[in-house]
């Protein structure tokens, strides 16, 4: 089934993709629905509250930009306070090697700028976040994929386990 989505990303879904998802055994993933005006997710609702199942919510787009939408979003990262203020190149530069070589350290700055350039500091706090949740609760993640492996800070907070200056890669790959 191919999702659309609103102009924000945000899912949308008509009958036909409720009933597909319904008879996959999918109907639990359904939580937020954007109704066409020919969609009748009234009637539906009252056939489940019938049954004593859960009704599906009524998506209602949101009047704002793009830019409004991410910043919001990206602000509301859900992790710990402790993690929310976490000193992303402290973190950085403790992980790395020691004595850390000259061009080992210009690496690390040359990609922590460009995280921050791009307002992606808070990423770098919920990865460092996520990646001890899994840790503390052995949840196993790949060794690495894609573009993300070019990163050599991603590689010392542990999300992926490919040395990327061990291998020459160009971390420009990533935050293209």
């Amino acid at each position: 089934m191919l999702i659309k989505t609103d102009e924000l990303g945000i899912p949308r879904f008509n009958n036909r993709d409720l009933i597909d998802m319904i008879y996959s055994g999918h109907a639990d993933k359904v939580h937020v629905v954007l109704c066409d005006a020919n969609d009748d997710v009234d009637k539906f609702n009252a056939a489940m509250e019938e049954q004593g199942f859960d009704k599906l919510q009524k998506y209602i787009p949101l009047d704002v930009d793009q830019k409004t939408f991410d910043s919001v979003c990206q602000s509301e990262w859900f992790m710990p306070d402790a993690y929310k203020a976490i000193n992303v190149y402290e973190y950085v530069l403790g992980k790395a090697e020691t004595p850390c070589p000259q061009h080992v350290q210009d690496r690390i700055w040359q990609e922590l700028d460009a995280f921050r350039e791009r307002g992606m500091k808070d990423l770098l706090r919920y990865m460092i976040y996520l990646v001890d949740f899994m840790r503390e609760n052995n949840i196993v993640w790949g060794v690495g994929r894609g573009s993300s492996v070019a990163s050599y800070v991603l590689f010392l907070i542990g999300v992926h386990r490919i040395d990327s200056i061990k291998y020459n890669l160009d971390w420009r790959e990533f935050l293209r």
